[in-house]
C-alpha cells in the first residue's frame, strides 16, 4: 500500500484546496492505490513514459524518486526512456537522463 499522499495539501491546499484534495486523495488516493489493476511500479513506468513525452519536465524529478521507490531499477529507466527517445522526441529523451543520472547515480557509487 503506498504512503498517504499530503504534496497537493501542502503545497496548493491553501489557494487550491480543491485540487489539492483531487490530488491527494482521488488521484494518488483512489488511482494509485487500486494495485489489483496495477502495480505501483508498473503506474510508474507509465506515468514517467508521460511525463518525457508530453515534455513536463517540472513534475519529472517527483516521479522518477516515487518511480524509484516503486522499483523501478537503473536497467528499466534507461531501457524506458531509450525507447521513447524514438517517439517522443531526442531532447526530451537526454533531458531525463539527466535527471535519472542524479536520481540513480548512488546505485553506481554502490557498485564500485
Amino acid at each position: 500500500m503506498a504512503k498517504k499522499q499530503t504534496a497537493g495539501r501542502k503545497q496548493l491546499g491553501d489557494f487550491a484546496p480543491q485540487f489539492a484534495a483531487l490530488n491527494d486523495d482521488v488521484l494518488f488516493g483512489e488511482v494509485w492505490s487500486k494495485e489489483d489493476a496495477l502495480s505501483a511500479h508498473d503506474r510508474s513506468l507509465i506515468t514517467i513514459a508521460s511525463i518525457i513525452s508530453a515534455g513536463n519536465t517540472e513534475q519529472l524529478e517527483a516521479h522518477l524518486r516515487i518511480g524509484k521507490q516503486n522499483g523501478i531499477t537503473k536497467d528499466e529507466i534507461v531501457a524506458e526512456i531509450t525507447h521513447l527517445a524514438f517517439y517522443a522526441g531526442w531532447p526530451k529523451a537526454w533531458s531525463a537522463f539527466n535527471r535519472v543520472k542524479e536520481i540513480w547515480s548512488d546505485e553506481e557509487e554502490t557498485h564500485k
